[in-house]
């Protein structure tokens, strides 16, 4: 797969993800739909800017968009769980963590 299709193919997964229609993304971007869908093929590509634009409108890093199937870069498990994190869970770490601080300077 050449990076262009890989590109498109990462690009639409991430799209459908967010439950965005082409004509949706594209006007988020400020490209025509068009445009969108040529991207999605493989038949165009995009510049530095444009991939800005669609990792932050999708949420995800760029360097998403350059990963085959089984290449991970960021695992959304783990980002799902690191969202789920809240700050009553921080706390306790800290105090836990200041515990062990505290019981190695009494030692």
């Amino acid at each position: 797969m050449d990076i262009k299709t890989l590109f498109g193919t990462n690009l639409k997964h991430y799209r459908k993800k967010r439950h965005l229609s082409q004509e949706q993304l594209a006007e988020k971007v400020d490209i025509s739909a068009k445009h969108l869908s040529k991207i999605e093929r493989g038949v165009t590509f995009v510049s530095a800017e444009l991939i800005e634009k669609l990792a932050d409108c999708l949420e995800v890093s760029a360097a998403q968009f350059f990963c085959k199937k089984n290449e991970i870069i960021y695992n959304d498990n783990l980002l799902k769980k690191f969202d789920g994190i809240t700050e009553k869970h921080i706390i306790r770490a800290m105090e836990g963590i200041k515990g062990d601080i505290r019981q190695d300077t009494d030692d």
